[in-house]
């Protein structure tokens, strides 16, 4: 299936740990945000903008990998907008505490799975292979 990891650069090399895993089970990224310089001028973030839709679009599902800025939200409401199964990982709970949550975290195309990057993306794994088994 193919996939996009949406998050901030500051968990850059997370997010590429991530997508390694994925790809070594056969997945395919729609795009590695993670190889571009920072955007300096408004036609990168054009550009970059640009090819982060198509990639979320390609998708069959996303990853957002929390805590993560604006623009993943931005590419978290695209995926749902489109239907795609969205999974929240996050190595803490913080982020889903009532005070500083969103209220999109907890639509029914959403999962929300707390733990280690391994263990989470092990159960991402999981979930994909269940939904294959159904269709």
């Amino acid at each position: 299936m193919k996939f996009y990891i949406a998050s901030s650069f500051a968990n850059k090399d997370k997010v590429r740990e991530a997508a390694s895993i994925l790809r070594g089970a056969g997945h395919v990224q729609t795009f590695d945000w993670t190889v571009n310089l920072r955007a300096s001028s408004v036609e990168d973030l054009e550009l970059y903008g640009t090819l982060e839709k198509k990639a979320v679009l390609e998708a069959d599902f996303l990853i957002v990998l929390l805590p993560a800025g604006k623009g993943s939200h931005i590419e978290l409401g695209i995926a749902l907008g489109q239907g795609k199964t969205v999974y929240l990982l996050s190595e803490s709970e913080e982020l889903f505490d009532f005070e500083v949550t969103s209220t999109f975290y907890y639509l029914p195309e959403v999962r929300i799975l707390v733990g280690k990057l391994r263990d989470n993306i092990e159960t991402v794994q999981k979930f994909i292979t269940q939904q294959k088994s159904v269709r």
